[in-house]
């Protein structure tokens, strides 16, 4: 039996929910913001600060940028290393879903993990981000997808020295817009239960 579950996904694929799924149905401990959250106690970060370094590399980092000459990496390494040591204590304690922040490359050592990647054609997602969101326009869904998938691959580049959705990195990769957001819970429990 898996006991740590950790859910990367593309933003608008309905990880969040297929994780909270997940966790109802396998009586796990879910974790995505509070994540953030104990983190910042940990790195004595004030919440606005930590929000804004969640999930992202430093705003000036860019492609002809030293990795080790830009000035406001120790605090998004700070915020780095301290979800990486909540993200270990809850993989320790076992019987969780993780959501995103980069878990399945920080507990890829642990043995009874099951890392899953949730994604699916951009014209799902922005359906889904639609009827989440009625009120903002199909563009302005379509330009934030694209927005948040940047930023989480860069996060996962600069942090992990992985890919993000690469599949050698995952033990399982999931189309929502082929399985729907309750058959991938299903198929995740069924999997964490081998």
């Amino acid at each position: 039996m898996k006991k740590i579950i950790t859910i990367s996904r593309e933003f608008g694929a309905g990880g969040g929910t297929i994780g909270q799924l997940v966790a109802q149905k396998l009586n796990y401990d879910y974790y995505d913001k509070e994540i953030i959250m104990e983190a910042a106690c940990h790195a004595n970060v004030d919440m606005e600060r930590m929000l804004r370094y969640d999930e992202r590399v430093p705003r000036n980092f860019g492609f002809a940028q030293s990795l080790f000459n830009f000035y406001n990496r120790p605090l998004s390494e700070k915020v780095f290393q301290a979800q990486k040591e909540v993200i270990r204590k809850i993989g320790e304690k076992g019987n969780c879903v993780i959501i995103g922040r980069n878990a399945n490359s920080i507990l890829r050592e642990y043995d009874r993990a099951l890392h899953v990647f949730v994604h699916a054609p951009m014209y799902y997602r922005m359906l889904h981000m639609k009827d989440l969101m009625p009120d903002t326009s199909e563009e302005k869904i379509m330009d934030e997808l694209q927005s948040v998938d940047r930023i989480r691959k860069k996060y996962c580049t600069f942090y992990t020295d992985t890919v993000f959705g690469m599949s050698q990195f995952y033990d399982l990769s999931l189309n929502t817009a082929k399985f729907g957001i309750d058959g991938c819970a299903d198929i995740i429990c069924e999997l964490a239960q081998m």
